[in-house]
């Protein structure tokens, strides 16, 4: 945990928990975090509709760099690390909302939008056969698949630092550490070709 004195860095602290998270399921081994962006973002509301996290992928279909649309080429805005690192994705988690829920759905959460990231990790998302692409036919069905990933995580005993403060909310956890610090990512912008 951080210390209260400079506040807690929540985009940190997520990070951390998404890579033993990958490194635990094999399911989930072709993810490099070091090409997903993490962000922070807030909301205005803090009740428990709308929506808790969403990973934004940087690619088109296939990890196509371009996609033509109503008849003109299209790519997406190039988001990079400060070292010039391209990124494929922006995994965002939207506070107070997200902390505002149980821990097993936080880590579900956190599930539901890692199962995402596409298995040739090329920036597009993961696609199901059929009309509903994102979560195949059935949200429910998905949503009960990563809140076995979840628990399967937890019984592969991962160190308790590493996702304790997700046991808070957000006002205890400001509470206890100070101000929620972390990094925000804007969704990036189609930019004509």
């Amino acid at each position: 945990m951080e210390s209260q004195s400079r506040g807690f860095d929540f985009t940190h602290a997520m990070r951390r928990l998404c890579a033993d998270v990958v490194a635990r399921l094999p399911e989930l081994a072709h993810v490099d975090l070091r090409r997903v962006a993490i962000s922070m973002c807030r909301t205005r509301q803090s009740g428990e509709h709308g929506t808790y996290a969403s990973l934004t992928p940087l690619r088109f279909e296939a990890g196509a760099r371009q996609k033509k649309l109503r008849g003109r080429r299209y790519g997406v805005e190039r988001v990079c690390d400060a070292a010039g690192e391209e990124y494929l994705y922006i995994l965002s988690f939207y506070v107070p909302r997200f902390l505002n829920t149980s821990l097993e759905e936080k880590l579900s959460t956190v599930l539901h939008e890692l199962w995402h990231i596409s298995e040739e990790f090329d920036g597009d998302l993961r696609r199901f056969e059929g009309r509903y692409y994102a979560h195949g036919g059935s949200q429910r069905h998905y949503d009960a698949k990563m809140n076995k990933l979840a628990q399967r995580w937890l019984s592969l005993d991962p160190p308790e630092h590493l996702y304790d403060f997700l046991a808070y909310s957000f006002e205890e956890l400001a509470a206890e550490f100070g101000p929620l610090t972390g990094a925000h990512w804007p969704a990036p912008r189609l930019v004509p070709l």
